[in-house]
């Protein structure tokens, strides 16, 4: 047995090299987050997403999922801050539309499950076999809780982690292991009496503290909802077309944060800075090919169309938005005609 705790320090020192910002290491005692999941999941707060509820225990049970595992090596990977200032200048301009900061660049998938696996080998090369599995978002992991118990942040009213250096603008991905290494301490909360992200959520779907009713969240409204956005959200939804920043944008520990120039991340197609119109006029292939290993592409393009519809309804009334709304009204997609028709009817 290699000696564990001279091999954590080398794990973190690998994982630095291959661009991560942070790793920590986890324990798989999850049975106090296990219970808020269990309860928001039988309130019904996570809407359509029933990927969330269909594996059992296996989110909140490491050991379920992969067996064998002992602990859980979490990672933190910068996506880009100090540009909030411009963040909030797009959602106030209301013809241009507002993309989410983590999807204007290279899926963060893709780069960080490379990585995690570069990692993994290195560790491999280092001690022999090992039992392992690499995650990003891509099975029934409860992320957020296990980069807590790793030290890399708290989980803050809004339900991000927050980093008291690095702020909310990251990502996460993890390696689960058969390795009894040593454990990092869990992050402590320090939001405090703030409430600045439950204030200024749009469509007030921050329903407590760490308490999100996805049912009435921006990012699941135009992400994971494949049918039609419920009327009463579509005005408070304004020019986000994917996905909603507001609660990190507002969040002071944002203010600390260093930022991290990844080229992966670094925005494509002008969607810092394209207009309604312009992405409105996209055809399916264009879309297809523009969105090619973007995080957009889970959208699809009938709810692309769908979201940007629900924009031009909420922007000034011109003759090009008018004209950019009936270039659709005849759309073969139902959900595409409905939400064309509220536009035009918000005059």
């Amino acid at each position: 047995m290699p000696d564990l705790r001279a091999l954590a320090d080398d794990i973190k020192q690998w994982s630095r090299e291959l661009g991560f910002q942070q790793l920590g290491i986890a324990g798989v005692d999850l049975a106090g987050d296990e219970a808020h999941l269990h309860d928001w999941l039988q309130r019904g707060q996570h809407g359509e997403m029933e990927y969330m509820a269909r594996h059992g225990d296996k989110r909140s049970r490491p050991e379920q999922l992969q067996p064998g595992t002992l602990r859980v090596l979490s990672v933190r990977m910068d996506y880009g801050t100090g540009e909030d200032a411009l963040a909030w200048q797009t959602i106030a301009d209301s013809e241009r539309a507002y993309v989410a900061r983590y999807a204007l660049g290279r899926d963060y998938h893709k780069v960080m499950r490379s990585r995690l696996q570069k990692l993994a080998d290195r560790i491999g090369a280092a001690i022999g076999p090992f039992g392992y599995r690499v995650f990003v978002d891509s099975a029934p992991v409860l992320e957020r809780a296990l980069a807590r118990n790793a030290g890399l942040g708290w989980i803050g009213k809004n339900a991000c982690v927050i980093n008291k250096d690095a702020g909310s603008w990251f990502f996460l991905g993890e390696i689960y292991v058969d390795l009894p290494l040593p454990t990092d301490a869990e992050a402590s909360a320090h939001c405090g009496t703030c409430t600045r992200c439950i204030d200024i959520c749009p469509t007030q779907a921050i329903i407590a503290p760490n308490r999100i009713d996805a049912r009435r969240c921006i990012s699941y409204l135009t992400i994971e909802l494949k049918g039609s956005i419920p009327e009463e959200f579509r005005k408070a939804i304004g020019n986000r077309i994917f996905g909603c920043d507001d609660c990190q944008l507002i969040c002071p520990w944002n203010k600390f944060a260093k930022r991290f120039d990844e080229p992966d991340f670094r925005a494509r197609n002008d969607l810092d800075r394209a207009t309604l119109v312009e992405l409105f006029a996209w055809t399916e292939e264009q879309f297809l090919q523009r969105t090619e290993g973007s995080a957009i592409r889970r959208t699809g393009y009938e709810g692309w169309l769908r979201n940007i519809a629900v924009a031009l309804g909420n922007a000034p009334r011109s003759e090009e938005t008018t004209a950019a709304l009936e270039s659709r009204r005849e759309h073969a997609s139902e959900i595409v005609r409905e939400h064309v028709e509220w536009a035009l009817a918000r005059t």
